[in-house]
């Protein structure tokens, strides 16, 4: 056996005992006539030791280096100086014998929590970044998770169905990733943007409980949360309401956050409308562990001869607690901020609450004391509060709103990652109206229902249809969403028709889909949690990055094996596909 042991399972009750174990060098250090090694393995880490009465033996531990693959065999001693900062912290190995497994360059970058090596760095070397602790623990998080996830829903009914990778392209939304057949030249195979339709047809086929954990793949831009290919957890049920899913799905995710952070939720996760999540926080993934909520003051701005006030459709504010203080640079940073493009504002305004109850304004000039004051009545601000005022177009300000709200509310340390908020957003637009085109796109897919109160608008007032959809959001972030399914032959070919589908087009893309309804489709929905950004959220994270095991940078490029690259001419004329140059 290479070990009797691993580098983290050693204690004090272990004191006497001969071990052998087997790992990387961390660190070595010399003292004084002795030498110090910590050995590192998936375990954990334990400190060995080399004593000057066996020169032999600690000459060649201080050949050793970082990296270094070794096996030691050595007896299990207390520490005189203890680290209580690891598990082992307590009991040292007193070296015997050494043993050089394989030898390592230096590595790029330092293996350890705060590493020296940056993004790109680390992903090209992302085996040697694995073996960092801080890495490797989210990947054990993410590990768990993938079990227990599986008990739940196996213990509640459902069973778990593979569904194909290579399907059929349907481009509605994001780009689907193409794949050539050779057998079938010059046609192509699609990588799965979700398994939307195989778990409609699973609940045709009477699988009434089904999920997957799951590889789906949207050529897309990138950013933090999002990757080329990505992991949900995709499920199905049959003879149910919207009620019904949010109730099961809420359940899991309770009972995961207790699972993984032993955080109870009592009660139920409160529920929101689209239209409300729009109008007080300008997203429909709102972070509501702050407050901060739109105030809309637009009647209380108009006549007082400020343009830009008179013409805009919209004027929304926040109140910012506690910051009537901040200085003109801070109130300036601001306005940078919303300027920048990602968020597009032309300008800002603001109002002062003083402590002493006067108040001061970038727009003093055209509106008096008592009329800021019904501004900040109306908005509850207090004494010592901050108002932050944008205005132009309702949706596209409401936007530039919520990103100002995000921003100031991080600046403020009001957006703790282990503080946690849920909540359902519900009732979405069935539609959304696209100028370019001139017609409508599903907002989800063309196989969400409409809302049964609204089916008689679909023709009279298409726009305002709501969908049964929902999205469950945690700290801001869309952890995953479903709908109830259109199951009826007739609906669909509705909403194919609402959705610009010729009949010839919606039978070449969803034929197959179309057909098996007609042989008694259930009433059936679903949801898509995306499992990547549980794992991140319950770990702390920003990005998605650092829960999978080989990710792709920001252009969708694996820096580690070089991917996307070129193929040999003899593989595109297999395929009998022709490449054109760019100019």
């Amino acid at each position: 056996m290479y070990r009797t042991k691993t580098c983290g399972e050693l204690r004090l009750a272990d004191a006497g005992s001969k071990v052998t174990l087997a790992g990387w060098v961390q660190r070595s250090r010399k003292m004084g006539g002795m030498t110090f090694v910590d050995l590192r393995d998936r375990y954990g880490i334990t400190q060995i030791v080399f004593d000057q009465d066996n020169a032999a033996l600690c000459d060649e531990a201080n050949k050793l280096g970082r990296e270094f693959v070794v096996q030691i065999t050595g007896k299990v001693a207390e520490r005189t100086s203890k680290n209580p900062n690891i598990p082992t912290g307590e009991i040292e190995i007193l070296a015997e014998s050494i043993k050089i497994l394989n030898r390592s360059d230096v590595p790029p970058f330092t293996i350890e929590d705060n590493t020296d090596g940056g993004d790109d760095l680390r992903m090209k070397y992302r085996y040697l970044d694995l073996r960092r602790s801080c890495v490797r623990k989210n990947l054990e998080l993410r590990h768990k998770m993938a079990f227990e996830i599986r008990r739940y829903l196996d213990n509640h009914g459902f069973i778990e169905v593979e569904t194909p990778v290579l399907i059929k392209s349907t481009p509605e939304g994001a780009r689907d990733f193409v794949v050539p057949s050779r057998m079938n030249p010059g046609e192509f195979y699609a990588l799965p943007q979700s398994p939307q339709t195989f778990k409609q047809l699973l609940m045709v086929s009477g699988f009434d409980r089904y999920f997957q954990i799951v590889k789906c793949f949207r050529d897309e831009d990138l950013r933090a949360d999002r990757q080329p290919e990505f992991t949900q957890i995709d499920c199905e049920m049959s003879f149910v309401e919207q009620e019904d899913v949010l109730n099961m799905f809420e359940g899991l995710v309770k009972h995961i956050f207790k699972y993984v952070k032993d955080i109870d939720f009592t009660e139920p996760f409160p529920r929101m409308t689209w239209a409300d999540a729009m109008k007080l926080y300008g997203s429909d993934k709102p972070d509501t562990r702050f407050g901060m909520t739109f105030v809309e003051i637009k009647d209380l701005t108009t006549g007082a001869g400020f343009a830009v006030l008179d013409d805009a459709e919209y004027v929304g504010a926040i109140v910012a607690p506690g910051c009537a203080g901040y200085t003109r640079k801070q109130l300036d940073a601001l306005t940078d901020y919303v300027k920048r493009p990602q968020v597009g504002a032309k300008g800002m305004m603001w109002v002062k609450y003083e402590e002493d109850g006067s108040i001061k304004s970038s727009v003093s000039k055209f509106y008096s004391d008592e009329q800021l004051k019904k501004w900040l009545d109306r908005a509850q601000a207090k004494p010592g509060d901050l108002m932050l005022i944008l205005a132009g177009p309702t949706m596209k300000t409401r936007k530039q709103l919520c990103e100002l709200r995000l921003h100031v509310g991080s600046e403020l340390g009001l957006r703790d990652p282990q503080k946690f908020s849920c909540l359902w957003v519900i009732d979405f637009p069935l539609f959304e109206w696209d100028d370019e085109t001139q017609r409508y796109y599903a907002m989800h897919h063309p196989f969400t229902a409409p809302n049964p109160e609204d089916v008689d608008m679909l023709d009279s007032d298409t726009g305002a249809v709501r969908a049964t959809a929902y999205d469950m959001v945690v700290n801001g972030n869309e952890l995953g969403g479903g709908s109830i399914r259109i199951h009826d032959s007739e609906l669909q070919d509705k909403m194919f028709h609402l959705l610009g589908l010729s009949e010839e087009e919606a039978r070449y893309k969803f034929g197959f889909l179309m057909d098996a309804f007609k042989y008694g489709a259930p009433p059936h929905g679903g949801l898509a949690f995306g499992f990547d950004r549980f794992v991140s959220i319950l770990a702390g994270l920003d990005s998605i990055r650092d829960v999978i095991a080989f990710p792709k940078n920001n252009s969708g490029r694996d820096m580690m094996i070089d991917a996307p690259s070129a193929i040999d001419q003899s593989q595109l004329d297999e395929l009998k596909i022709d490449i054109v140059k760019e100019d």
